[in-house]
């Protein structure tokens, strides 16, 4: 309800203390779904915002009052921002409301106000890692910082962050079975996880190695909040450990012959099944966005899927943890997401470092490819 104005000895009707009882409780609501700029009326009233992308609330002198008052919330997937227009607007917190975020803008003059935050937590900032670069992300801006090495994420205001964790990849089986020659499975991507959490102190970035040698991948770790497991290496052929299948993981190994079991994923997809008694392929490695593929024939499987993290950090499309693909007698199975490493006739193909996505397996007694080494991506909203 609007300020109303009242007379001496005027007598109120029933319907009128009701509207008073009621916004006494209740503030009136006036809901806007696109950026709006105050008007008198305002006042004593509670504004909601709610819009998919980014909006604005504009701010002008000459409209309200000292001691005046009216509460601001965004229910909203995109940031609302309190905006000075021909006023000015000081706060001790941001004026960037984030989804849930929300307070009460308290005027000091006719052309000064306050904003008191009070309605959730808001995003901080940080620095570190690679350096910080600022993003549009469904109509929301962002600025976002990633990890390719181990360091110190820096919190220099205290908030929320949104995190996208990928451990080490693993590596491809190898072929050195001396019974007789086969072929091994693709290694699996590392485990992938996000999450919001709210930072207030430094956190040590631990970015997790790629497998090797048919060994798992490391895991990548933010302090003791969040951890991307690593990856489980493929089928492998190995002398005194004969015919070891796929291993679980953060994703799982593919499996291969005479041992048609595969690695189950952790924090993503499993490795592709072998075929048993067949020499001739061997499967592919699980991703973080899919399974890994049986082969066929000749062919070793492909390595499942990895995902695409531009819906997270904006800018074109970018795969991370991709599955490596199987061995074959004829040809390699190609890694997922063409991050993967991809198998072969001999040597698996090595994954690329920070792609956390696995190595090829092999063939023939060949050296399975090395996993890939892990990534952090870490944003907040601008």
């Amino acid at each position: 309800m609007a300020l109303q104005t009242f007379t001496a000895g005027q007598i109120l009707t029933a319907a009128q203390m009701t509207t008073l009882q009621t916004n006494a409780f209740n503030q009136t609501v006036s809901n806007k779904t696109a950026s709006y700029v105050l008007t008198a009326a305002d006042k004593g009233t509670r504004i909601v915002m709610s819009n998919a992308g980014a909006t604005t609330i504009t701010v002008n002198t000459g409209l309200f009052n000292a001691g005046d008052t009216l509460f601001i919330q965004n229910i909203g997937a995109g940031t609302t921002t309190i905006t000075a227009g021909t006023a000015t607007v000081t706060t001790a917190g941001s004026l960037a409301l984030g989804t849930w975020a929300g307070g009460t803008l308290y005027f000091t003059s006719a052309s000064a106000a306050i904003f008191f935050s009070g309605g959730g937590a808001t995003y901080g900032t940080a620095t570190g890692g690679t350096g910080v670069v600022s993003a549009t992300v469904g109509g929301v801006a962002y600025n976002w910082t990633s990890f390719t090495s181990s360091g110190t994420l820096t919190i220099t205001k205290s908030g929320l962050f949104d995190v996208y964790i990928f451990g080490g990849g693993a590596a491809g089986g190898t072929g050195t079975d001396t019974v007789s020659v086969g072929s091994s499975g693709g290694g699996g991507a590392g485990g992938s996880n996000v999450a919001t959490f709210y930072l207030d102190t430094n956190q040590t970035i631990t970015i997790g190695a790629g497998g090797a040698a048919g060994l798992f991948g490391s895991p990548t770790k933010m302090g003791t909040l969040f951890t991307g497991v690593g990856g489980g290496p493929g089928y492998g052929t190995y002398p005194g450990a004969e015919r070891i299948p796929g291993l679980s993981g953060g994703c799982g190994g593919g499996g291969g012959r005479a041992a048609p079991g595969a690695g189950a994923g952790q924090q993503g997809f499993d490795g592709a099944v072998g075929t048993g008694g067949n020499t001739n392929f061997a499967g592919g490695g699980g991703g973080a966005g899919a399974a890994g593929n049986v082969g066929s024939g000749t062919t070793g499987g492909v390595g499942g899927t990895g995902v695409d993290i531009n819906t997270f950090i904006g800018g074109t499309s970018l795969f991370k943890a991709g599955g490596g693909g199987g061995g074959g007698s004829g040809a390699g199975g190609a890694g997922g997401s063409s991050v993967g490493g991809a198998g072969s006739t001999l040597n698996g193909s090595a994954a690329a470092a920070n792609t956390a996505s696995g190595g090829g397996g092999a063939y023939n007694g060949g050296v399975g490819g090395a996993g890939g080494s892990g990534i952090i991506y870490i944003r907040w909203k601008v």
